[in-house]
C-alpha cells in the first residue's frame, strides 16, 4: 500500500476490505499463519487482496506481520485473509503454541552442573 508522508496509508482500512462490514466465519488470531495456495489468482480482487497475496508469494506470514507490511490494521487484514480463505486462495494454520517453560529448579540444576564441570 502506498503511504502518505507520516506513514498513514492513502486508502482507509474500510475501503481496503472492499467496504465490507461482515464478520467472516473464519476467526483468525493475530499470530495465525497465512500461506498462499497454488490456485491461480482470479480477476476481481481488490488491490488490498492482491497486495496481501503478493506479500505471501515468498512464504508464510502471520496476520500481524502482514498487517505491518501492508500498513493496515490487523482487523482489516483478518477480513481480507478470511475472504481469500473462502475463495481457496489462502491457507491458514493455527498459531504455533508457546513452548512450555522449564521449571526454575531444573535451570538451576543445569547451571550448577555446568559450573561443576568448569572446576
Amino acid at each position: 500500500m502506498t503511504a502518505r508522508p507520516g506513514g498513514r496509508p492513502l486508502v482507509p482500512a474500510y475501503l481496503a476490505t472492499g467496504g465490507t462490514a461482515r464478520h467472516p466465519r473464519l476467526r483468525l488470531e493475530r499470530l495465525s499463519l497465512l500461506l498462499r495456495s497454488d490456485k491461480p489468482v482470479p480477476d476481481g480482487l481488490t488491490p488490498a487482496q492482491l497486495a496481501l497475496l503478493d506479500e505471501l508469494a515468498d512464504g508464510t506470514l502471520t496476520v500481524v506481520e502482514a498487517a505491518a507490511l501492508l500498513r493496515l490494521p490487523v482487523s482489516a487484514v483478518r477480513v481480507l485473509a478470511a475472504e481469500l480463505v473462502d475463495r481457496d486462495l489462502l491457507v491458514t494454520r493455527a498459531p504455533i503454541p508457546p513452548a512450555e517453560r522449564f521449571a526454575p529448579d531444573l535451570l538451576k540444576r543445569v547451571a550448577d552442573g555446568l559450573r561443576a564441570l568448569k572446576h
